[in-house]
């Protein structure tokens, strides 16, 4: 078999990144790259779905924690890594999740120290229900993604993908992982909290 030109590789990631395009606008080096008479549009799809997913499957392990700590504080480092920063989810108000049903930026003039962590309010209201219930209202798993830690993984969070369920905050690393956690909460609670404990000593 020959060898793949990065001509050939290129065109893959064309096809990845503009599925508006028809086949036909991009289809001349991967039909080169990928002979046969069976060859067909939906190959491509397929290969196409599996480089998405490869890719993912990489940023999240980038994600990832190396010695995990008990509370996420990862914050982005450069174009695609993760480090721990000492702030808790990034910054935001867990509080504002439960009281104003929206994700809020905390504020530098509201901090409280949790569990090796610091935490940020958008309100002095929002600090005193924290500091007098913090387990009431920090979110599960330490504010790690909680599908993430179904599938037995410490990664980072969006602020913006979360959900309140039985009065508890679940965050998540993006929009499709949000999507697919609300398809069967309990069930991935049920593996989170089973898991959790031990993802943190390893």
């Amino acid at each position: 078999m020959r060898r793949k030109t990065g001509r050939e590789f290129r065109a893959i990631t064309r096809y990845c990144l503009h599925p508006d395009k028809t086949f036909r606008q991009l289809h001349s080096p991967l039909l080169y790259w990928v002979q046969g008479p069976s060859f067909t549009e939906s190959s491509v799809m397929r290969l196409a779905r599996l480089f998405i997913s490869s890719v993912l499957l990489i940023l999240a392990t980038i994600g990832q924690v190396s010695a995990a700590e008990r509370i996420n504080t990862l914050e982005k480092h450069g174009l695609f890594s993760y480090e721990p920063s000492g702030i808790a989810i990034r910054g935001y108000d867990t509080v504002a999740y439960f009281t104003e049903g929206r994700p809020m930026e905390g504020s530098d003039e509201f901090t409280t120290d949790w569990q090796g962590a610091t935490w940020k309010f958008a309100s002095q209201e929002h600090l005193d229900l924290f500091k007098a219930d913090p387990q009431k209202y920090a979110p599960q798993y330490g504010g790690y993604c909680a599908y993430g830690v179904a599938q037995e993984s410490l990664v980072k969070i969006e602020p913006d993908q979360w959900t309140i369920h039985d009065d508890k905050l679940y965050l998540n690393y993006n929009a499709k992982l949000n999507n697919e956690w609300k398809k069967d909460i309990p069930g991935y609670i049920a593996a989170a909290d089973k898991l959790f404990e031990s993802l943190l000593e390893q």
